[in-house]
């Protein structure tokens, strides 16, 4: 019969290691840093991918370097007491109006060809939504640029003719922080996407009655 393998017992340590008792306090303090360390660094990754998101600093400087004017007034409460969608309010602290009294029921969220009551709008506004309005005398191909980029903005956006601006275009937003909030306004000639877009990013959905944007669908 072949011989088993020989099968060495294990050395038995004649002395305990010595206990290092600033050891596992080393080991959690150096694993707590690591981990600061990497959630920093995530941070920072998604701020230089996505850009964080816009405050009412970025979009006052991007509307006014795009050759706008922009304007935050404090926000107006937003009773139901116009009784006729068509009727105004002196109340209005912007023009168009961002906050305030208004027509009990909003307007359908779309594009449209023929202008809006703005007491609707400012409904839509409480909600979250933003407006696009647009004057008698803007140019054509720059209210062909302000329908192409509602079709990347549908959710939450009404876009309609204003004739009394003339040969501006408006965007505007109504934003509670809970306690007051503004009502903000900018005005252009000119269309850039870029400033637009840090608008929306900035404004939207952020309404004092806050409606899920699925809510604010097209259509409804």
């Amino acid at each position: 019969m072949a011989d088993k393998p020989r099968v060495k017992a294990p050395k038995q340590r004649s002395t305990p290691k010595p206990v290092d008792p600033g050891r596992t306090r080393r080991l959690l303090l150096y694993g707590a840093g690591g981990l600061v360390a990497l959630v920093a660094v995530l941070v920072l990754a998604a701020l230089a991918i996505g850009g964080g998101k816009p405050g009412e600093g970025d979009a006052r400087s991007a509307l006014t370097d795009a050759g706008c004017t922009f304007r935050a007034a404090p926000a107006l409460p937003g009773d139901h007491s116009v009784e006729q969608p068509g009727d105004t309010v002196k109340a209005w602290n912007t023009d168009p109006p961002t906050s305030g009294p208004h027509y009990g029921i909003p307007a359908i969220f779309g594009i449209y060809d023929e202008p809006l009551e703005i007491a609707r709008v400012v409904h839509n506004l409480e909600h979250g939504g933003i407006f696009i309005l647009y004057g008698d005398d803007v140019p054509d191909a720059t209210v062909d640029e302000l329908r192409s980029f509602y079709d990347s903005h549908q959710t939450g956006t009404v876009m309609a003719p204003l004739p009394t601006l003339g040969k501006q275009f408006a965007v505007g937003a109504w934003v509670s922080d809970g306690e007051g909030g503004n009502g903000y306004l900018a005005k252009c000639e000119e269309f850039d996407e870029s400033a637009l877009s840090t608008f929306f990013r900035a404004f939207q959905f952020q309404g004092p009655e806050r409606f899920d944007p699925s809510a604010l669908q097209p259509g409804l």
